[in-house]
């Protein structure tokens, strides 16, 4: 408890920073904080030795990123870009400004091609719906209430919303609504991109499965996945057009297997 409190209070007075040093110049385009503060969390991220620079994982992750971003980035005004992070529990997180993260050993728990390629999809949802930017500024008004007039000077403004959004990227507290959505949205992007989007009905229902402590971050603290399970079916049968060439059996999967010991890689 007492870690957790800290750590509330230390992202809030970071926020309460970015609230007073800004307010004496005029504001930005929220556009260019996006793209700013994406950009500082990939700085912060490489100062700790965790961006993958080369590893052939890459080989596999490409191809499925490359076809999720023809698709996807109509709707993003910042590219979309995919970085292997090296950590040892499974995961994927976006930072806004296009930025999508896969840790290198998520690559290693999904069982088919259509399970990586919905993780991304739904990755790439949040950064089109921007809910780490709403993410923030839900923070910064629980700042203004908690810290009121406490002064922290020196930090820049995309650098406080980075530091203060680096502390989350592992569990961003989304809403069920902004979960969901990221869910339907995804699962129009892999139908799009020609990825069977019911990989992600698969995935939920692998992790339901699983041993709860080799569940990814990314679901643990999501909203239950039966009633994700629930609304992806009902998108499915909503949108017949769109969905209905898409086989809903595990067995037409395309299995995915990460080369061996891949994950020997070298960092940035």
């Amino acid at each position: 408890m007492r870690n957790t409190t800290s750590r509330r209070w230390s992202i809030a007075l970071l926020i309460s920073a970015f609230v007073l040093t800004t307010s004496a110049v005029a504001p930005r385009a929220a556009e260019d904080d996006e793209q700013q503060v994406g950009q500082q969390v990939f700085e912060e991220l490489k100062a700790k030795g965790e961006i993958v620079a080369s590893s052939p994982l890459y080989d596999q992750l490409t191809p499925i990123a490359s076809a999720v971003t023809r698709t996807a980035q109509p709707r993003y005004n910042h590219p979309l870009k995919f970085y292997l992070v090296h950590e040892s529990q499974p995961n994927a997180f976006a930072t806004p400004g296009g930025n999508v993260y896969v840790t290198d050993s998520l690559m290693y728990f999904v069982k088919n091609t259509e399970q990586l390629a919905g993780t991304l999809c739904h990755e790439v949802s949040h950064t089109i719906h921007r809910d780490s930017m709403a993410l923030i500024e839900k923070e910064q008004e629980i700042a203004r209430r908690e810290v009121g007039a406490a002064i922290l000077l020196g930090p820049t403004r995309a650098h406080v919303l980075a530091i203060a959004l680096i502390g989350k990227l592992r569990s961003l507290g989304y809403s069920r609504e902004a979960e969901s959505a990221a869910d339907l949205t995804g699962a129009d992007v892999c139908a799009g991109s020609s990825y069977n989007p019911w990989g992600l009905v698969w995935l939920f229902r692998d992790f339901d499965a699983a041993d709860t402590a080799q569940v990814p971050q990314l679901l643990s603290d999501h909203p239950d996945n039966a009633h994700r399970v629930e609304a992806l079916e009902r998108h499915f049968r909503e949108k017949p057009q769109l969905f209905a060439s898409f086989s809903s059996d595990a067995r037409s999967a395309t299995s995915f297997v990460a080369p061996r010991n891949a994950n020997e890689v070298f960092l940035r």
